[in-house]
């Protein structure tokens, strides 16, 4: 039973899950960081200054913290518009290699054929 449990932790999966998760939660602190740090007091300073708040968490209404839920979709956004790239960037470095392997295996004739020439050549003297 120890053995399948160290067979289990140990394949790749579930190795990639985990250092998936440390780093979304690791990727998670930075954006959260950006925004509340950044992009809220140079881009969202008037709006809260007008509303007479200092951070944006603070904004609320009759007891309903909305600045909390603002704050939570200006993460989401930013979170889903950097792994939109991060996979399009993946996507195109994985189909530059894939054709790179293409051409690589069309410049290379195979052993048959090398075979097939040979005995083509041999024939024809």
């Amino acid at each position: 039973m120890l053995k399948e449990l160290k067979e289990f932790l140990f394949k790749g999966n579930v190795l990639d899950l985990a250092i998936a998760v440390v780093m979304g939660a690791a990727f998670n602190a930075i954006i959260t960081s950006l925004v509340s740090d950044i992009i809220t007091p140079l881009i969202l300073k008037p709006a809260l200054t007008a509303a007479k708040v200092q951070n944006i968490t603070e904004l609320a209404w009759n007891g309903v913290k909305y600045g909390s839920f603002l704050s939570a979709i200006i993460n989401f956004l930013i979170v889903g518009t950097t792994l939109f790239f991060v996979v399009k960037a993946a996507n195109h470095a994985i189909s530059l290699g894939k054709k790179k392997e293409d051409v690589e295996e069309d410049a290379a004739p195979t052993q048959e054929e090398l075979l097939t020439e040979i005995r083509d050549l041999l024939a024809k003297k």
